[in-house]
């Protein structure tokens, strides 16, 4: 690991390897589930959205895939949380 790839990584900011990395694996869950790009953002968009009105998410750090195992589809979703609201 080079020191430019370390500090992406501290600060979070992902390098073009990481970009083209991350949209071939929503190309290959496509091919993997029939699922769309477009409608697996429009998933993580919802699913973010109705979390957001009971904490607060860093969009950024949150990671929505679907994946195949055995024999059924697996929606995951890692949430980055920032803060619960507790005033609900």
């Amino acid at each position: 690991m080079n020191i430019r790839a370390l500090l992406n990584i501290l600060t979070g900011r992902q390098d073009s390897k990481d970009i083209a990395k991350e949209r071939l694996r929503l190309v290959l869950v496509h091919d993997r589930t029939a699922i769309s790009p477009e409608f697996l953002e429009r998933i993580k968009e919802e699913v973010i959205q109705v979390i957001s009105k009971y904490m607060e998410i860093d969009e950024t750090n949150t990671r929505i895939k679907i994946h195949r195992a055995d024999e059924m589809a697996v929606l995951e979703a890692n949430l980055a949380i920032k803060a619960i609201h507790r005033n609900i």
